[in-house]
């Protein structure tokens, strides 16, 4: 068992051996020094470790150290990790001194063992670490620096296998820092929160944050080094030189220099500093409409729309000079405290602003002409509230510097057309023949098709695109809309003219024109008949004609069902992949099942899934396809001989990666992922890995197919069918920021229109789909708080209400998230937020709902599914309940391996007697089938719907045949109940970002915080 911990200069692996005697410890004798660290009875020898890190192409000669950490434990021996499987004799566990052999390789050689990480809690979380510190740096969220090289400080160095730690030449160190602002702090607090207490067992002194932001710093200079290869110097003379060619090259060490620091503090200060309580905004607007009344908005559209058949109005915005970008301030924490720059000049005292708002106007305008220069010429007057554009200007600010500053934490205001009113091509296309109009036709039939030139719905004649090339201005208003033009789109829009735009095109042809469009010039819309036409528009699984229960499955399959066969086959047929995205329990599994049965291919399918899965798959298979060869490519004793005479082959994400280049030699019918959320992060190794096996049509199986982001999205599309949406860098820019960064309904369009062809969705609530499964009844249940707890909670609303209203930008966001969970643990118990082991009984008023709750479950002789998202709460309740109720008292948490897990499944599964299981959300939130249960209680909400949901589907699902009862705890006058209306009040809100945790609330104002934590009278009992 492969551990990590952060050893203060670099990252350091030891390792557990399970079956390891706890004898090879001796006692401690009386003479034992107090404090003393003794030999870890567990830990791996020097040598096995290095064999066992051999794989990843880490070479441990000279990087072997012996490190002391502190673990729980006894005199005797340390408590062993949840991953060993052992349980441990320590009664009362206390933190102790342990001596383990380590190895503690150069950064770039540790990040390649992160790269393909085991499954132990602290090695997982280190990778999240490498992945954070890589995407920063694929964003350019770095920037360099120069800073102290102690003579004693060893560096760590990026190198290759071979790399080494040297000691710098006294002097300075060039290093490259992450730039960690917004939403990026708010996920670096998220990983301090929740590394795991071993991740710094060598750095006890040092709190969880401050050992994350070293290691950050070192992963992200490591990979910065390794990206560029080779020094950008050769030769360095000058100081600057000598600085860059530390900067790029292996070695750090360079001379100090006091005035390069201060000039590189000033940068770094200038990139992070926009993150205060006030900040600058820029709001670009649009030049005035000719004879617009008084008063009306410039905002509004110029001319009205041209009526059918009239020519376009194309104009040219009147006279040069006429935008404006007007400068304002505006608060960080509250956006729509807008103040325009001439309010500022003219004194008028704001509420909100700071004391000398001026100040902070022009210190925030400084910083900003770094990144956009041209504001140095609205800088030239002493009250600077405006900087004035030309069309061309307007233009560059739209596409250049409004992103740059949105970037580095200034506030932009664009109108609401930018980004979405481009020059782009309207497809039609036509059947040629009944064959193509009716199901069964194929990638090679012929269709007619015609491409028009058209401004969102509106199509343009040549005249008109003449017209707007003639202007030469990359902003125009065409049919009282502003429409973007740039150079390339317009050559590319003159070159389509010239092109043949009427014609004939296979279906293979016609799709990835659909689906992939023109960077220059998008598909903007698309019109097609026939079946071709219900596939590009999602509406396929309607019309095409069902497919029945197939001769060989042992089952019934429902009408949704037939239609996802059908759409499948129809898919298969056509050489397409797809993601069946079906809401959990509506049968994903049998589906697939009866498509290989139907098929009843010569050749194998491949069946990928988490280790978890490949049981229930085999199960499944056996019930349902007896007639199907399963075998289950897994374990020491996998032959891939075995796989030739198989129809369905089971294997997990971690054999697929390890077996790659022999699964890639096997001519496959196609590849399966389920649970394909597993592959949503494209850069990991087991994603390339499936990706890579080749096979004629691809199918991805999974209830959400966005969890957080559009990037998920595309690295299950890009498995299904490969290129079909392009490069992850054009899907970003075409698709996700648009959509994630301006909620841009054009854009959100178009990829609704290019994927909804290959994506099925159904969902469980709707009774046009599934009409006889059992209700599902939601109760919000409301507890007081005992007095104790309402203590608790006002003493911690001061507290972290003081230290709020005095911390701005990041160490502001980071108090609002630890306020939070501070509260969430009273409302469950005070013993849970003061972790000092004392008793349950009689402490919590949510507590003492959960035991009535149970109680009456188990008096009715039925069971129940109890959720926790704090698995040391689970752990402090289960034996709790246990003993008070006098029923067995299940616990399924992430600590347990796969056979106990399942164990614990199959038990609550087959026994009669009334039953009670707790669960750890995270644990337990996906892929188990426990339909004994009719009763869900989340005992302490998430507040992402989509994980409650999730978790409370292995109840509601299909083969429950009792209606669920969902019971939602929640503390009454806390800061449960002022979230839990914020989403009833605001569900498009909640549904826009509440995917992405609880960081919304950091954004409010201290005002609108003490509203949200107050505690009132109804919630103490």
């Amino acid at each position: 068992m492969l551990h990590a911990v952060w050893a203060g200069d670099g990252l350091a692996f030891w390792a557990e051996i399970p079956d390891s005697a706890p004898s090879l410890a001796p006692p401690a004798s009386p003479a034992t020094r107090p404090g003393t660290a003794r030999l870890h009875p567990f830990a791996a020898p020097a040598h096995t470790l290095a064999d066992a890190l051999a794989h990843t192409g880490l070479e441990a000669e000279g990087s072997e150290r012996v490190l002391e950490l502190l673990l729980p434990g006894s005199v005797r021996e340390p408590v062993p990790s949840p991953e060993t499987g052992r349980l441990s004799e320590v009664v009362r566990p206390r933190l102790r001194l342990w001596r383990v052999p380590a190895v503690v390789p150069a950064t770039g050689d540790a990040l390649r063992v992160l790269a393909q990480p085991p499954p132990t809690a602290t090695v997982r979380h280190w990778a999240a670490v490498a992945a954070f510190a890589h995407d920063l740096l694929r964003r350019g969220r770095v920037i360099p620096q120069l800073v102290t090289a102690p003579a004693s400080a060893p560096t760590a160095r990026a190198g290759g296998p071979r790399a080494r730690r040297d000691r710098p030449e006294a002097g300075a160190r060039a290093v490259w820092r992450p730039v960690v602002t917004g939403a990026d702090a708010a996920y670096a607090r998220e990983l301090a929160e929740a590394m795991p207490p071993a991740c710094r067992t060598a750095a006890t002194e040092r709190p969880s944050g401050a050992v994350l932001t070293e290691a950050l710093d070192v992963f992200t200079d490591a990979l910065m080094r390794q990206a560029l290869h080779e020094p950008l110097v050769s030769g360095p003379k000058t100081l600057e030189e000598r600085w860059l060619a530390a900067l790029t090259g292996p070695d750090p060490s360079c001379p100090d220099d006091p005035r390069l620091r201060a000039e590189l503090e000033a940068w770094r200060e200038a990139v992070t500093r926009a993150e205060g309580a006030t900040r600058v905004c820029f709001r670009l607007v649009e030049p005035p409409v000719p004879d617009t009344p008084a008063g009306e908005s410039e905002h509004t559209p110029a001319v009205e729309p041209a009526e059918a058949g009239e020519t376009a109005r194309v104009a040219e915005p009147a006279g040069g000079g006429e935008w404006r970008v007007e400068l304002a301030l505006q608060a960080a924490d509250d956006p729509s405290l807008y103040v325009p720059a001439r309010t500022v000049w003219r004194g008028e005292r704001v509420t909100g602003l700071p004391g000398r708002p001026e100040r902070e106007l022009l210190a925030g305008l400084g910083r900003a002409a770094r990144l956009y220069p041209e504001l140095d010429r609205a800088l030239r007057v002493a009250e600077p509230d405006e900087l004035r554009l030309d069309t061309a200007g307007a233009f560059a600010f739209l596409r250049q510097a409004a992103p740059l500053l949105q970037a580095a934490g200034f506030g932009v205001q664009l109108p609401r057309w930018a980004g979405r009113s481009r020059l782009g091509l309207k497809l039609t296309t036509r059947a040629r023949s009944q064959a193509a109009a009716s199901q069964g036709f194929g990638l090679r039939e012929l269709v007619d098709f015609r491409i028009d030139l058209a401004v969102g719905d509106e199509t343009i004649s040549e005249e008109e695109l003449t017209e707007l090339a003639r202007l030469k201005v990359p902003l125009v208003r065409v049919r009282g809309q502003w429409v973007e033009l740039d150079d390339r789109g317009l050559d590319a829009a003159l070159k389509a003219v010239e092109r043949e735009r009427t014609g004939e095109l296979p279906v293979a042809d016609l799709l990835r024109q659909v689906v992939q469009g023109d960077d220059e010039l998008p598909l903007v819309a698309v019109d097609a008949d026939g079946v071709l036409g219900d596939l590009l528009s999602g509406q396929a699984e309607q019309r095409l004609r069902p497919l029945a229960t197939p001769h060989g499955l042992d089952a019934v399959l429902r009408p949704y069902q037939e239609r996802g066969l059908a759409w499948l086959s129809f898919l298969s047929e056509l050489g397409l992949g797809g993601v069946l995205a079906d809401d959990m329990g509506l049968g994903k599994t049998v589906t697939t099942l009866a498509l290989l049965v139907h098929e009843a291919a010569e050749t194998p399918t491949l069946l990928v899934c988490p280790m978890s899965l490949v049981g229930n798959w085999q199960r499944e298979a056996a019930r349902f396809a007896p007639g199907l060869r399963v075998y289950v490519h897994h374990g020491g004793g996998r032959d891939t001989a075995e796989i030739a005479g198989a129809d369905l082959v089971i294997t997990t994400y971690g054999t697929a990666q390890r077996d790659l280049e022999a699964l890639r030699q096997v001519e496959w019918r196609r590849v399966v992922c389920d649970e394909a959320q597993a592959i949503k992060n494209s850069g990991t190794l087991q994603a390339r890995a499936v990706r890579a096996i080749p096979a004629p049509t691809r199918l991805a199986l999974t209830g959400t197919p966005v969890e957080n982001h559009l990037a998920e999205l595309w690295s299950i599309m890009e498995f299904a069918n490969p290129g079909l949406l392009g490069s992850r860098q054009r899907f970003r820019s075409r698709f996700q920021e648009p959509i994630e960064a301006r909620q841009d309904e054009q854009a959100a369009r178009a990829l609704k229109r290019a994927t909804g062809p290959f994506v099925l969705r159904r969902v469980k609530t709707d009774k046009s789909i599934i009409s006889d499964l059992p209700e599902k009844l939601e109760v919000k249940e409301w507890c007081p708080l005992t007095p104790e707890q309402a203590t608790l909670y006002q003493a911690v609303v001061e507290d972290m209400l003081a230290r709020i209203d005095g911390s701005e930008g990041i160490e502001r966001r980071g108090q609002v998230l630890a306020a939070m969970a501070r509260l969430k643990q009273v409302c469950n118990h005070p013993a849970h937020l003061l972790k000092d082991g004392s008793r349950l009984a009689g402490r919590s008023g949510k507590l003492a709902r959960l035991e009535q709750l149970a109680e009456e479950v188990l008096a009715e002789g039925e069971k129940a599914l109890v959720f926790t998202q704090y698995a040391e709460f689970g752990t402090m309740l289960q034996p709790y309940l246990a003993q008070r109720l006098d029923r067995p008292v299940l616990w399924l948490h992430g600590g347990l391996p796969k056979k106990t897990r399942d164990r614990l499944v199959e038990r609550f599964q087959r026994d009669e007697e009334p039953t009670l299981f707790l669960l750890s959300l995270k644990a337990a939130g996906v892929g188990l089938n426990l339909t004994a249960a009719n009763h869900v209680i989340h005992v302490d909400r998430w507040w992402n719907p989509a994980v409650e949901d999730q978790a409370t589907d292995r109840a509601f699902r299909i083969g429950q045949r009792k209606n669920v009862q969902v019971r939602k705890l929640i503390c009454a006058g806390t800061l449960e109940e002022r979230v839990d209306e914020m989403i009833e009040r605001k569900k498009a809100l909640a549904e826009r970002v509440v995917g992405t945790g609880e960081d919304w609330l950091t954004d409010l104002s201290t005002e609108e915080l003490r509203d949200v934590f107050r505690l009132t009278a109804e919630g103490v009992a």
